[in-house]
């Protein structure tokens, strides 16, 4: 399986690649009032308005750092509880650092046996010669009340 690779921190994250639209430098975003401040804000994406969550200010509580290698994945995002969509949503996920890919058969990924309820998206954990790397479940990224009002909000006036 083909891993996008990213750092948060000194951490090393990995998102699968089959679910990565596209890999994007950073753009300038319009802010939403009364968000979290892990969502970043918005932008347009090919007439989509796509909302775009700071994974270092997820998970570390500290705004990306803005590097040349910070970038903004597009992901499609399915959602948690989602099965009748048509079509994923997209949303962007801004992180430092995104340089690399890694191809790792599913049979190296180990359960980390750990399940933190505040960070359901952290999957499973790959071991290679640099040190562990945590796989990141999208699908749970968002919580179902940030999915029903997030992604509503930015998908209304597109048809979805």
């Amino acid at each position: 399986m083909l891993m996008l690779l990213l750092n948060i921190g000194n951490e090393r994250y990995a998102i699968e690649s089959r679910q990565v639209v596209e890999v994007i430098p950073l753009v300038m975003l319009k802010t939403l009032p009364h968000q979290p401040e892990y969502i970043t804000g918005v932008f347009n994406y090919r007439g989509r308005i796509v909302p775009v969550i700071d994974l270092c200010q997820l998970m570390r509580g500290k705004p990306s750092s803005e590097y040349l290698s910070t970038r903004i994945v597009l992901v499609n995002y399915w959602g948690s509880n989602n099965t009748e969509l048509k079509a994923p949503y997209i949303l962007g996920l801004m992180t430092e650092q995104v340089v690399e890919t890694l191809h790792q058969s599913e049979s190296k990924f180990a359960d980390s046996n750990i399940q933190i309820d505040t960070a359901p998206y952290l999957g499973k954990m790959i071991v290679d010669d640099q040190g562990m790397i945590q796989c990141l479940r999208i699908e749970y990224l968002l919580s179902e009340a940030q999915q029903v009002n997030l992604l509503a909000e930015s998908y209304h006036n597109t048809g979805f």
